[in-house]
């Protein structure tokens, strides 16, 4: 867990989503909210299933997550923010302007401490648990190739 930037975090039996989390403490946080990334359901949450990936890609480890938030203006908050903040990839401005922004526009700085037994190794399912394809409203139907030349048939 040391190691994660991304997380599959599932919440209330919904599709896991891929989100940017940051490890400190023995535990996983992860900011959401307008600007951030979208994590529906997840600060309201008492708990989540996680689930990180090995160095090969595959699926190593998922356990049960107590969700807990980090409220503005609280002594952890002052302590972790900045440490999250920090490890942000292409964030807009200085590292005490996006703590302040998170503060402000109502994003959630959630805490992820493992609860429970974690599902490892030989337990883990042999099969893909691959989902099928969320509709969009940008699918739309794929058309037949453009042919330049008169393609004759034998």
């Amino acid at each position: 867990m040391k190691k994660a930037s991304v997380a599959w975090i599932a919440v209330a039996g919904g599709p896991a989503l891929a989100l940017w989390c940051v490890p400190l403490e023995g535990a996983l946080f992860v900011v959401s909210g307008p600007g951030e990334q979208a994590a529906p359901g997840l600060a309201e949450a008492d708990e989540a299933q996680v689930t990180l990936r090995g160095d090969h890609g595959g699926r190593i480890v998922t356990w049960l997550a107590r969700v807990s938030r980090v409220a503005p203006g609280t002594d952890e908050w002052d302590t972790l923010a900045p440490l999250v903040g920090a490890k942000r990839l292409n964030a807009p401005g200085p590292t005490a302007e996006l703590v302040a922004r998170w503060a402000t526009d109502g994003c959630a700085l959630v805490r992820l401490a493992p609860s429970g037994n974690a599902v490892h190794g030989a337990d883990l399912p042999a099969d893909s648990l691959a989902e099928a394809t969320r509709p969009a409203p940008v699918v739309r139907a794929v058309r037949k190739p453009f042919r330049l030349h008169r393609v004759r048939r034998r």
